[in-house]
């Protein structure tokens, strides 16, 4: 017999392994949809489409295929990583039962997605509530507002699908417009709508932005009646910097943070402001950046078919290196300008604001590690749906990182790290004196880390 020249060890395979768990740190993500009552209200809202006499409930193999999607999944078939461990997962339908369950809910899909928006807004609600102070809601104000960050993102089509369409990237598929609420520097976000459009969709059509903006709104706990106030504010690029969208915001008192289009002639109106009225910008980190300046433009341009209280800020500063001037940048100087309707603060500080709109691409790229990257059916409504448990996904991960991981850097962990590190920590199942234990890998490395959170999740109070 000669002696293995390869680094590794040698082994045998074989596949006689029994009680042995794969993707065993998937169970915080189990806890926290129980505690913030996501399971229940799922399956409350859900009843209409349960048959007489069903095996299996329509709110659980929703809730399996957002589990499923969360460790890695971006197709309705992965829901058999969860089928093949009923010990942890309990009992996950077949693939044709899930199949069945997405056409009827995309035969009624108005009622269906307003039944999983009714019970995601519930469960945002229980988790919030839980997390108390780290909540992203909590003490909010005109001072400090809960963040809504809208953008939107193009979505390959690969194969023939309904509504698909060319984009303006010369792709071909989908156009979907996001909303995100931001957790700030110290976390990360979540979903709160995702309106799926046809890769041709406009990037500044107002009515879209309107219906998005109404449908984030449902979903946020402190929001009650139509004039919501200023402690939400929307923020936006240049798409949503359309008279009809920002009429909207208006009317409904939020505050607003808008892209603004320059034109050859409004840039040219940047000659006559003083250079005593422009103030150092701030960087990424609030401190004062070399070359970029601020100042105000609204007393200088014509604003008289824009909502009242509208202010136009400018910034200027010297182009990155390689980066190419445009039409309206003045003298050498990149211009960019925003809307908002924020009456206090310094010009630097609502300017940075502004610039942090950025963090929203955070957001969208974890939406694409959690099933948004290719959408997996043929047809329109059964996307819509596709999407529903995409952001089902993407809320799992993110309430899990508020109530279990709030203290650790793994609260600004995306998808694949979590995956990576924690999710996929496997257990081993054993049963004594009547009860079922799941014993951790000892030797993983973050297995403290999956311990801690799940000792805080059961610490919560079962959701009301």
């Amino acid at each position: 017999m000669s002696k293995s020249t390869s680094p590794y060890p040698v082994l045998s395979a074989d596949g006689t392994g029994t009680g042995v768990v794969s993707q065993a740190g998937a169970t915080v993500l189990l806890r926290t949809a129980e505690k913030t009552g996501l399971t229940t209200d799922l399956s409350d809202a859900l009843t209409p489409w349960r048959k007489p006499l069903a095996t299996h409930d329509p709110g659980k193999i929703i809730t399996d295929l957002a589990v499923a999607v969360a460790i890695g999944g971006d197709c309705l078939a992965d829901i058999n990583q969860l089928r093949a461990n009923p010990a942890v997962f309990g009992q996950v339908a077949s693939d044709p039962t899930v199949s069945r369950l997405i056409s009827a809910l995309a035969a009624d899909a108005p009622a269906a997605l307003t039944a999983i928006n009714s019970a995601r807004a519930a469960a945002r609600a229980g988790c919030w509530s839980a997390a108390g102070t780290t909540a992203p809601d909590h003490d909010a104000d005109t001072g400090d507002p809960l963040i809504v960050d809208l953008d939107a993102t193009l979505v390959t089509a690969h194969s023939e699908k309904q509504d698909a369409a060319p984009t303006y990237k010369r792709g071909f598929g989908f156009h979907p417009l996001c909303a995100f609420v931001d957790h700030g520097s110290e976390g990360t976000g979540e979903p709160l709508a995702i309106q799926l459009r046809p890769g041709n969709a406009g990037a500044n059509t107002a009515a879209d932005h309107i219906t998005v903006t109404a449908a984030a709104l449902e979903q946020l706990p402190t929001v009650q009646g139509y004039r919501v106030g200023e402690s939400v504010l929307v923020r936006t690029d240049s798409a949503g910097g359309t008279h009809e969208f920002l009429g909207y915001l208006t009317r409904r008192h939020l505050a607003y943070s808008v892209g603004f289009g320059l034109t050859e002639t409004t840039a040219a109106v940047t000659d006559r402001i003083s250079p005593e009225a422009w103030t150092p910008a701030y960087d990424a980190d609030g401190v004062q950046r070399d070359g970029a300046w601020v100042a105000e433009l609204t007393g200088l341009i014509d604003l008289s078919g824009w909502p009242q209280g509208m202010r136009v800020i400018v910034r200027k500063e010297r182009p990155h290196p390689g980066a190419q001037l445009r039409f309206t940048d003045r003298d050498g100087l990149r211009l960019t300008a925003f809307a908002t309707n924020t009456v206090r603060g310094q010009l630097a500080d609502l300017e940075l604001r502004h610039r942090r709109r950025a963090r929203c691409e955070d957001r969208v790229r974890p939406a694409k590690d959690c099933g948004l990257t290719n959408l997996p059916l043929h047809g329109f409504d059964q996307n819509r749906i596709w999407c529903a448990i995409v952001m089902l996904a993407c809320e799992l991960i993110a309430w899990t990182q508020m109530l279990a991981f709030t203290d650790h850097p793994a609260r600004r962990w995306e998808p694949k790290r979590l995956r990576h590190r924690v999710f996929s920590i496997a257990a081993k199942i054993s049963r004594h004196a009547r009860r079922t234990r799941m014993k951790m890998a000892t030797h993983a490395p973050h297995v403290d880390l999956l311990l801690d959170g799940i000792a805080r999740l059961a610490a919560l109070p079962a959701p009301a």
